[in-house]
This record gives C-alpha cells, sequence and structure tokens, in this order.
C-alpha cells in the first residue's frame, strides 16, 4: 500500500508510527488523512489537538462563554487579543482556500472513530504554551506579538489567486508561527521546539503496535529529531513564576518617584513639592486620557483613566488599563450577539472599534500603553526637579 507522500514512516520496535504532515487549510490535507487512517487501521490516532483546542473546534458557540469582566482582572487582554488575531488569521486563510482551518484535525477524529481507534489529544494544553510564550517577552515584545496577530487576518487580502493555490499544500498556520519565530527568538522555544518535544513524547506514550499521528507538517522535522529523546514533560508543563528581578523592575519608577518627592520636599519644601506633583500627574493624566480617547472609549473612561493613571502608576499591582476597561465594559455590557460576532468582526479594523468587545480590549491596552508612556514621562520631569 503506497502512502501520501505527506506521511512518514517510524519504526518503533515492534511498533510502527506514521506521522502526516498537514497544511492546517488544505482540502489535500483532508483527503489524506482520511485516506491513511482508512486504509492503515490504526490502534491509536494521535492528533495535534488538547483538550481546549478539540472544543474550541467542535464548539460553534465557544465565544458566547467569554467573561470579559475575569479577562480584565486577570490581566488576560494581551493574551485574548492574540488569540482573536490567530483566530481571524485562519479564518480568512480558511475562507480563500475554500477549507475551514484544522478540518484536516476534525477529520482525523471522525476517522479514527469510524475505524475503532483510541483517539489521544496529543499536544500540550494551549494555556500552558501561551503563558509559557507570554512569561518569555517583555512589555514591549507583547505589545509587538500583539500588533502582528492583529494585523496578520489583513495581509491574506493581499494573496493573489496563484498564490492561493500555492498556498493549498503548505501549512500556512506554521510557517506563520516560523516567521514570527525569526522576529522574536524567545517565542521559538516555548511556541515551536517545546510542543515538538511534547507532541513526539505523545505518540510514543500511546498504546498499540500501529499509530497515526496527525500534526503540521511544521512540526514533523522536530518531532523526529525528538524520536527516543528523554522528555520531562512535568518541566514543559510547569506556568514559570515571574522573576524576582521582574518583580523589582516594576517598582523602580514608583520607588524613584516616591523618592523624588521626598528629597524635593526636603530641599524645596512645599513650593517645590507642588511643582513635582504636576510634573508627575500632568504627563501621566494626560497621556493615558489621549490614548483611552484613541481606542474610542466613552467619555466617562476617558475620566477614568485621567484621574486613575498618577495613581496606579504608583501601584504595579493594579493598571489604569484594567481600571478604564472594567468602566468601559460596564458601560458598553456587550452582549451575547457581540460575542457572536467575534469571529466576522475579528477580519477588520472597523470590525474591532465596531465590536464591544473587541473595543473594551482596546481600551484596556491603549490605557495601559498611554499610562506607561504617562509614567516615563513624569517620573523623568520629577528628577529633573529634585
Amino acid at each position: 500500500m503506497s502512502q501520501p507522500e505527506t506521511v512518514t514512516r517510524i519504526s518503533d520496535g515492534d511498533r510502527e508510527i506514521f506521522i502526516v504532515g498537514t497544511a492546517h487549510v488544505s482540502q489535500r490535507s483532508v483527503e489524506d488523512v482520511r485516506r491513511t487512517i482508512s486504509e492503515l487501521r490504526p490502534d491509536t490516532v494521535c492528533v495535534e489537538l488538547d483538550q481546549t483546542r478539540f472544543d474550541t473546534l467542535t464548539d460553534e458557540n465557544r465565544w458566547l462563554k467569554l467573561d470579559l469582566f475575569r479577562v480584565i482582572r486577570e490581566g488576560k487582554v494581551l493574551f485574548l487579543l492574540s488569540t482573536l488575531g490567530l483566530s481571524a488569521y485562519q479564518r480568512k486563510m480558511g475562507e480563500r482556500l475554500g477549507v475551514r482551518p484544522g478540518a484536516e484535525l476534525l477529520e482525523a477524529v471522525r476517522a479514527a472513530e469510524d475505524v475503532g481507534a483510541e483517539l489521544v489529544l496529543a499536544d500540550r494544553d494551549i494555556q500552558v504554551t501561551l503563558r509559557r510564550t507570554w512569561a518569555s517577552l517583555g512589555f514591549f515584545s507583547k505589545m509587538k506579538l500583539v500588533s502582528v496577530m492583529l494585523a496578520a487576518p489583513f495581509s491574506v487580502q493581499e494573496i493573489t489567486e496563484e498564490q492561493i493555490e500555492a498556498l493549498k499544500d503548505r501549512d500556512t498556520i506554521s510557517e506563520m508561527l516560523d516567521q514570527l519565530a525569526e522576529a522574536m527568538p524567545r517565542l521559538k522555544t516555548p511556541l515551536i521546539d517545546e510542543r515538538d518535544q511534547w507532541l513526539i513524547s505523545s505518540v510514543e506514550q500511546a498504546k498499540g503496535k500501529r499509530i497515526v499521528a496527525v500534526v503540521g507538517a511544521g512540526h514533523v522535522r522536530g518531532m523526529l529529531q525528538q524520536h527516543k529523546q528523554p522528555v520531562d514533560r512535568d518541566e514543559l508543563g510547569r506556568i514559570p513564576l515571574p522573576s524576582k528581578l521582574t518583580g523589582l523592575v516594576k517598582w523602580i519608577i514608583p520607588a524613584l518617584v516616591l523618592a523624588a518627592f521626598g528629597i524635593g520636599y526636603a530641599r524645596h519644601e512645599g513650593e517645590g513639592l507642588r511643582h513635582m506633583l504636576y510634573a508627575w500627574i500632568l504627563p501621566n493624566s494626560v497621556a493615558a486620557a489621549l490614548f483611552t480617547i484613541a481606542a474610542g472609549a466613552r467619555a466617562l473612561t476617558v475620566l477614568t483613566a485621567f484621574v486613575a493613571s498618577p495613581i496606579t502608576s504608583l501601584n504595579p499591582t493594579i493598571g489604569a488599563g484594567m481600571v478604564a476597561g472594567l468602566v468601559e465594559a460596564h458601560l458598553r455590557r456587550p452582549t451575547v450577539e457581540d460575542c457572536q460576532r467575534l469571529g466576522e468582526d475579528t477580519q477588520s479594523w472597523r470590525g474591532y472599534y465596531r465590536n464591544p468587545v473587541t473595543r473594551v480590549l482596546l481600551v484596556v491596552v491603549l490605557a495601559t500603553l498611554g499610562s506607561a508612556v504617562g509614567a516615563w514621562i513624569g517620573a523623568t520631569w520629577v528628577v529633573t526637579l529634585i
């Protein structure tokens, strides 16, 4: 029996492992997956999914469960915006290529059921992957990542018909992640290398004499390199805690400003302290308010950012963006219909501003950025007045 060229066979003692490298938006990949599983009739089928992504693929109403207030309170806004950007990219690319993103993985699930094979969700928990990725980046790198992810769906519009045909047999999602890793090298280890290790480990631990693994083509080479290598899944599944240095850095500006206030008061007494307060409050408030206006926030939210920024900039445990975002979420009160439209609205900048959910997320991000800019300007100004 001849196998498609996308299938790689590994002999593992008395077992056979067949790795099917797929493109996540390719009809040919769907056909290759169905054919391989139907003909091989394996004992186990491993798919590049975790439980969350499996539920996402099979649950059309997943966004209805979104708790926007919880997202803001837990500081997951940039994380959610990145996820929405990637989802929009996949959906738009799928529309251009004529196949639903992840269709080959769903086909693997159905084919496994048809032949009576055990199904293994072989990928690492997406929350762990993204949190480890997030933890590897600094604030401005996070902002860069989010901007790239938000812009990704719009690049699809520039693809020609000839390029569409060329993309049909390629793993466009993995290629996008590879390009991100090249632009931001810290992404490569948690986003690609660690998952290669996790995937091959899951395949090697699967039961049965004949195993089929369905993964993005971009993972095949790394999985082959990691075959039979020791993998510490406990370590790969751990969410790293912020370093002590990171925790200290957050307090540098507050400590600097408070120390400057103390020194300034000792040297110049009341008049000098008043000037320093103006120097701290004015840029903080104005920058936060201007950035919040740019996000299209309501007037009360802008006022909230204006008042909160000089205070929250002295307390790293809470940000002006969080406060402004909670106010904006309360004012806009996104509905079930707004959540249902997320998939469509995140495919255009107008949609980001039109949908109350993404509007609130933009308010959080821009208010946070404005407050940070204002804090740096204010701190510099205060120090010059000592």
